[in-house]
């Protein structure tokens, strides 16, 4: 991310909310939460405010129940509106990103997926200009080394073998702005890449596999050790760790005599090794999977994504996927050719609601969307929290986490 974007917001107007704050994992009732100049200025129980220190600020009126969340952040998103990321089309790239803001995704990587060498390098330089404006935090790139045998929706006709030459190539085009590369562990020349991401400051992100426990446990482990290395390097921030795109799927299916990665997975992020996607939809996973997973591992080692798709926001209807036609009914996305599953359609905060409905606690939901993915990008001190001195980007809810109110940067979107 930026420095401008993130350190230095423009000045706004003063706002007070007055609400249950959920931050850090934690639940923090007849809380006030000040914004000033863009900043947080005070987060906290009512009873430790002093409304007197800001004499012009306006007062948010919220319904009773009101909650008050940090800016969500998105790791895994493909688009939303109409606009696709993968499509290299940078006004409808700005239209997702708008939408996105206004629906509480404060924070977002842009995820491209499997394509050509020019397809990828074109997209990442249209990419490229939303992340120098601050607008999204970077890019995530979904391919194309991954598995042919679980590509889901990514295109199989430019699936390869990991390529050091055409990583290098990607990782230098996208200037500073790639965060994240899924790849398969099982593919030949796999460890060479890890290699080459963590000497860059690029997150592996283990995913669209076939691999089984073993390899799965060895590569995310040598992972691990490189971003360690690569932190004491400067290259990679305090809390790097390997993620997993969306545990559970583009990955075979746990099974007690060949539990495949993620079994492998699961181990890791309980010892807290790594972070691990879900798309708590209530399409991708089924809810009890989802409370599987936050009781097996923890909130603090889960993110909470959507891999949202252009039609994110919009009615069922025929849309694309990068290359690849796609079909919406009752808003579940499929490609045309195979049936597969092609991306969500869900916003995070819809996310973050039904993953509360699946009985998680609110807390833990939260911090799960916010300082779980922060820590992922580094930005744990500038967002994914209220606390003062913070960029203030806030989501305000109603208790059942229906949206009420956005500000981002301490302006209201």
């Amino acid at each position: 991310m930026t420095s401008t974007d993130l350190r230095h917001p423009a000045p706004g107007t003063t706002y007070v909310l007055h609400g249950t704050m959920l931050s850090d994992g934690t639940q923090t009732e007849d809380s006030v939460v000040a914004v000033l100049d863009g900043l947080i200025a005070y987060a906290g129980p009512r009873a430790g405010f002093d409304r007197a220190r800001y004499p012009a600020a306006e007062t948010l009126k919220l319904q009773p129940g009101s909650l008050i969340l940090p800016g969500l952040i998105d790791l895994h998103c493909h688009g939303a509106a109409g606009g696709g990321f993968p499509d290299g089309d940078g006004e409808a790239s700005r239209q997702a990103v708008g939408f996105l803001h206004r629906s509480g995704t404060t924070t977002l990587l842009a995820s491209m997926v499997t394509a050509s060498c020019e397809e990828l390098t074109h997209g990442i330089g249209v990419l490229n200009d939303l992340w120098s404006e601050g607008l999204i935090a970077g890019i995530h790139l979904e391919g194309p080394f991954l598995s042919h045998a679980r590509c889901g929706a990514q295109n199989p006709d430019w699936l390869r073998d990991p390529d050091p030459e055409l990583a290098r190539r990607l990782i230098a085009a996208a200037g500073g702005s790639l965060k994240t590369m899924t790849y398969a562990p099982e593919l030949s020349g796999a460890g060479e890449l890890v290699r080459i991401l963590a000497e860059h400051g690029v997150t592996p992100s283990l995913g669209h596999t076939d691999a089984d426990a073993q390899t799965t446990s060895a590569s995310l482990t040598e992972a691990a050790e490189l971003l360690v290395a690569s932190t004491a390097r400067g290259r990679h921030p305090e809390y790097a760790r390997p993620t997993i795109t969306h545990l559970f799927n583009g990955m075979p299916p746990l099974h007690h005599r060949s539990p495949g990665p993620v079994a492998a997975c699961l181990r890791l992020a309980a010892a807290g090794e790594i972070v691990v996607e879900l798309i708590g939809d209530g399409v991708h996973l089924d809810p009890e999977t989802v409370r599987m997973v936050f009781d097996l591992a923890g909130a603090d080692n889960i993110a909470l994504v959507t891999d949202s798709m252009a039609a994110t926001g919009l009615p069922d209807g025929d849309y694309d996927l990068g290359p690849s036609a796609v079909v919406v009914r009752e808003g579940v996305a499929r490609l045309h050719s195979n049936n597969a599953l092609a991306g969500g359609t869900s916003t995070l905060l819809e996310v973050v609601r039904r993953t509360v409905a699946a009985g998680v606690s609110p807390a833990n939901a939260v911090k799960a969307a916010t300082l779980v993915p922060a820590r992922v990008l580094g930005a744990e001190s500038v967002i994914g929290s209220l606390r003062a001195g913070m960029r203030a980007d806030i989501v305000v809810t109603d208790a059942d986490f229906g949206l009420l109110a956005v500000l981002r940067a301490g302006r209201r979107i």
